[in-house]
């Protein structure tokens, strides 16, 4: 049996997938939507037997497809979702998964419906630290977090504005949050304050706070707290430090770093997340086995819920309960 794969996203993460997807036996990457036919037969041209389309609509009504990657930005969800769901495809969709609560709550209604199967690439959980740091907290109390995500601002337009991203919270740094819900525990309440304090004076268009602190109470009793910023040019970093009663966890892109009684341990990262991510979800499409998958739709759409939040307690200046 070969899958049959089609991208939707021609950016980075859409030929990021289609290259790894390309390269594993038994997946054939056979179609490209993009913004226009242009791009998409570009795309379609480095695969063999790939064709290029300017919709969703266009790839499913001339390609049999057995699933597909949504690689879009965060304003341009929900007429492909609804599109697959409609014809039963399951789909990995990259995050975030919107700009607000109500669409994601749609299509995973429609999801449920149809029992589809779905995936969310928080790619950050199918790390090997992660792995080891959920091994470590069985024996540990978790007591509270620190995470940040820390950059410059990304170049293209509609991430600077707050209807295109949902800003940094949403579209970044919502893998800081997800990965302190899969280790430490679900999010009872938020308390957010941010702020413009340079970018908007700089960049035209520019509609999204650059900086910004959350404080999170947990389900479990823990507090957090998850800080970002995208007004540095250097510097940048991205992480969760969880403070246990044995000592400190901290996750970054390359690993864990263990300190406990003075001590540190490192685990690097040996394998690739997202290798590991498409490989759970593929597994998922050849035997019905979802058990692989660590974010589904339902899941992302908690995560994405706490950044929803953190943005209404922005706006208005009050704790929001979730």
């Amino acid at each position: 049996m070969t899958l049959q794969i089609g991208i939707v996203g021609t950016g980075w993460f859409g030929m990021m997938h289609a290259e790894k997807l390309a390269k594993l036996p038994g997946v054939k990457v056979t179609a490209f939507v993009a913004t226009n036919q242009q791009k998409a037969d570009l795309a379609a041209r480095r695969f063999d037997g790939a064709r290029g389309y300017e919709s969703i609509h266009q790839m499913l009504d001339d390609r049999k497809l057995d699933a597909v990657y949504i690689c879009v930005p965060p304003f341009a969800h929900g007429e492909i979702e609804k599109a697959l769901i409609e014809r039963g495809i399951p789909f990995l969709v990259e995050k975030p998964i919107g700009v607000d609560e109500q669409l994601p709550s749609e299509i995973l209604q429609g999801i449920q419906e149809k029992k589809l199967i779905t995936s969310v690439g928080y790619h950050f959980r199918y790390m090997d630290g992660t792995d080891r740091a959920k091994e470590l907290l069985r024996d540990r109390t978790a007591l509270m977090a620190l995470g940040y995500w820390m950059g410059s601002m990304p170049g293209v337009s509609w991430w600077r504005k707050m209807e295109g991203s949902g800003g940094q919270f949403v579209e970044q740094t919502t893998h800081i949050v997800d990965l302190l819900r899969y280790t430490v525990g679900e999010v009872s309440e938020v308390y957010a304050a941010y702020g413009d304090r340079f970018m908007s004076s700089v960049e035209d268009g520019v509609t999204v706070p650059d900086v910004g602190t959350v404080t999170l109470k947990l389900v479990g009793g823990a507090v957090a707290t998850i800080s970002n910023t995208c007004a540095i040019p250097a510097g940048d970093r991205a992480g969760l430090h969880i403070y246990t009663n044995k000592g400190v966890l901290e996750l970054t892109h390359g690993g864990l770093i263990d300190t406990e009684a003075g001590r540190k341990t490192e685990y690097a990262n040996a394998s690739d997340p997202y290798e590991r991510e498409n490989e759970a979800f593929l597994h998922a499409l050849k035997t019905g086995d979802t058990s692989q998958i660590r974010s589904t739709y339902a899941d992302a759409v908690l995560t994405h819920n706490v950044t929803i939040a953190a943005n209404a307690s922005a706006r208005t200046g009050l704790p929001v309960k979730l």
